[in-house]
């Protein structure tokens, strides 16, 4: 267990490596989210607020234009890799390495180091991202104290390896349940096979061609996939149910309600006695329209591109925030055993971010 002080006047590689030695596995940030508040009262700078595990702090100097900067505190179960070590090549490893203690560090040097931006800035650090969405910390706060998150572009700290990743594709997960008779498999006839019943489901998602739409300027890839089939009572049994689960990734361009609609009108020629929605988050524009947006990508050097997944820019974008995605550490690494980030490109990240606010 990490010391419970965090001491913000370490680089941003050193600071990352305490905060992944302070295990914060989803449910548990409370001892995290103590020493941040505490790290961040110390600052005559801000002004900090507090709601459950998700702290936020502020400055208030008046600026036309107000930037967030937001990111999670939670990581997923520890596998063996904490705590952290840092080897003869730089590399940082441990959980939480590039999702996204990285990321947290850099907001907390901004925090620290950058009294008088050019913007004024909000800094969000919230908890249970990792997790179910009706848990989700920033969906909490921005349930219940939305002028904490009020502002005029966001940021998301997420790993992107040091690239700009604009907006997020929306996610739908659906259940299709197909019917059919139960009796014994050397009886067949006498029954009806809800798995065979599935068959044209998964026919039409063998032949279904993705749309590739340009939002803003970046080309998204939407997705449509089987992603589970449940079925079976017994090797010796027909099947009486069967469920394909379904989920579909979308772009920005389209709305929940026609994300779902498309889905429906989809399978609409299939026998599908059940259609359930599951789980769904709608996906959010890039907004690299906002002067605020162009100011940055100019800044930090980099060229924006879609970000294939959701993230919270989506609840951003929920309260007419655009928002992108950024950070040190490549996504693919992040949940993995083997999670790490090189060290050197997390102040990268922090000074290009400094450069940007004190330009």
């Amino acid at each position: 267990m990490a010391d419970t002080t965090l001491d913000l006047t370490l680089d941003a590689a050193e600071l990352t490596a305490r905060l992944v030695d302070f295990p914060s596995e989803s449910g548990n940030e409370k001892p995290l989210a103590d020493a941040i508040e505490a790290a961040l009262r110390a600052l005559p700078h801000l002004t900090v607020d507090r709601y459950g595990n998700n702290v936020v702090a502020r400055t208030n100097l008046g600026r036309p234009e107000r930037v967030i900067l937001a990111g999670h505190i939670d990581t997923v179960p520890i596998a063996g890799n904490v705590p952290s070590r840092l080897d003869e090549d730089g590399v940082l490893w441990g959980c939480g390495t590039c999702d996204m203690k990285s990321g947290v560090a850099v907001q907390l040097r901004i925090a620290a180091t950058v009294p008088a931006p050019n913007r004024d800035l909000t800094f969000v650090f919230y908890d249970n991202e990792e997790v179910a969405a009706h848990l989700n910390g920033l969906k909490h706060v921005a349930e219940a104290h939305p002028d904490w998150l009020a502002g005029d572009f966001a940021i998301l700290l997420e790993p992107t390896d040091g690239q700009v990743e604009g907006g997020c594709q929306g996610t739908l997960r659906v259940f299709l349940k197909t019917k059919g008779e139960r009796a014994h498999s050397a009886r067949a006839w006498m029954g009806s096979n809800a798995i065979h019943a599935a068959a044209p489901i998964l026919a039409k998602l063998a032949a279904y061609e993705p749309r590739t739409p340009v939002v803003d300027g970046l080309q998204f890839h939407e997705g449509l996939n089987a992603v589970r089939v449940e079925g079976g009572v017994a090797t010796n049994v027909i099947p009486d149910v069967c469920t394909v689960v379904v989920n579909f990734r979308y772009a920005p361009d389209r709305s929940e309600a026609e994300a779902e609609a498309f889905v429906r009108d989809f399978f609409a020629d299939c026998d599908i006695d059940e259609f359930i929605v599951d789980d769904h988050s709608g996906g959010a524009r890039p907004g690299l329209t906002h002067p605020a947006a162009a100011a940055f990508l100019a800044a930090v050097g980099a060229e924006a591109r879609p970000k294939f997944g959701w993230t919270d820019v989506a609840r951003f974008s929920a309260l007419g925030v655009p928002a992108v995605n950024y950070g040190p550490g490549a996504p693919l690494l992040a949940h993995k055993v083997d999670e790490r980030v090189r060290a050197s490109e997390i102040p990268e990240a922090e000074e290009r971010l400094r450069a940007w606010l004190t330009s």
